[in-house]
């Protein structure tokens, strides 16, 4: 079997069917791909969705569990996957009509640990052709790991990559389970061990815009745990600087952009906080903490990855710590009354 594809499921009834049709609509053989559903412990009829699916698909399986988080769900769906390859793709976003073949053909041929490609914001269900599969290339450049974040600004989300299931066991890398952020510190982590990746410029995967996201949750017990996961993200990242071979060709660029990733941890940390009912007492501790990994003051934040007036006003904010309780005060003052 060539592939396998996770999808963890908690109450996405109204958008898993968009999901499994896309799945559905591939240039591949159905006995050369599998598509593992993890219910996560929905209330809604995603199981029954599932299982529906499943019953008229032999290649669809289910997993139903007790909930613990899209972390855990992911990891569950990994050890129950038997592809060549493995895929994490989320329930409310969906694939291009007939992309798969190109990508595993792509992946296999040039034996990589990790293929990358391009996902487009959508907001519904309509955007089912790539843009650019009958005109595309199949030629890649191959690079190790290091040498891709050096030279690449590569997104923190798992599902715009394809990684190779043995590569990936070997590591003995798994998602961290009970904390949000866990694809970003995975998808570092992975691509720091990759001995051969490349991008292929395929118009391949769509990304939902939904107000109801996990990351746009808005209630105040969510809101807050996204910060202080943030705060965890960053801190995984020290090791893994750490452990950058100071003898590799690009282990300074790597290094530079894997310090960006780590403060805009704390940046965007810092613009949830101005939003939050945290209170303001407790950020002069945040920040000790954040000095003592060298994550703070933001000073590798603005640069190629992240730029312009509004990123450079708030990083003056930010980096001036007398300027900051007072500036947040009198933000979350504004931020009530135009609510």
């Amino acid at each position: 079997m060539k592939l396998s594809i996770v999808i963890p499921c908690y109450n996405m009834e109204k958008y898993l069917p968009v999901c499994l049709n896309s799945l559905l609509c591939q240039d591949i053989d159905p006995i050369n791909y599998e598509i593992i559903i993890v219910n996560d412990e929905s209330q809604d009829d995603t199981l029954l969705i599932a299982k529906t699916f499943a019953k008229k698909h032999n290649h669809i399986h289910v997993i139903d569990k007790k909930n613990a988080g899209v972390g855990a769900a992911r990891n569950t769906g990994l050890n129950r996957s038997q592809g060549t390859y493995i895929y994490f793709l989320d329930p409310d976003d969906y694939l291009a009509k007939n992309v798969l073949g190109k990508l595993l053909t792509v992946i296999d041929r040039n034996h990589l640990d990790i293929l990358t490609f391009k996902s487009k914001e959508v907001k519904d269900d309509s955007n089912y052709t790539s843009g650019n599969i009958n005109t595309l290339s199949n030629e890649i450049t191959i690079m190790d790991g290091i040498s891709y974040i050096a030279s690449n600004k590569y997104q923190n989300e798992v599902w715009w990559y394809f990684i190779r299931r043995e590569f990936l066991i070997h590591t003995g890398i798994k998602f961290i389970e009970g904390k949000w952020m866990e694809d970003a510190i995975l998808t570092a982590q992975l691509f720091c061990v990759a001995k051969k990746m490349a991008h292929l410029n395929l118009d391949a995967h769509r990304y939902r815009i939904l107000p109801t996201s996990a990351m746009r949750n808005k209630s105040p017990e969510h809101y807050n745990k996204v910060i202080y996961d943030n705060a965890n993200a960053a801190q995984e990242f020290v090791t893994l600087i750490q452990n950058i071979p100071q003898d590799h060709k690009y282990s300074q660029e790597c290094v530079k952009r894997l310090k960006t990733r780590q403060q805009s941890f704390i940046f965007f940390l810092l613009v949830r906080l101005m939003k939050s009912d945290i209170s303001t007492k407790k950020i002069p501790e945040m920040l000790t903490k954040f000095e003592e990994i060298d994550a703070y003051p933001l000073k590798q934040f603005l640069g190629v990855d992240y730029h312009g007036f509004g990123y450079s006003f708030m990083v003056f904010i930010f980096n001036n710590k007398p300027l900051i309780n007072p500036f947040v005060r009198i933000f979350r003052t504004f931020y009530t009354l135009a609510k």
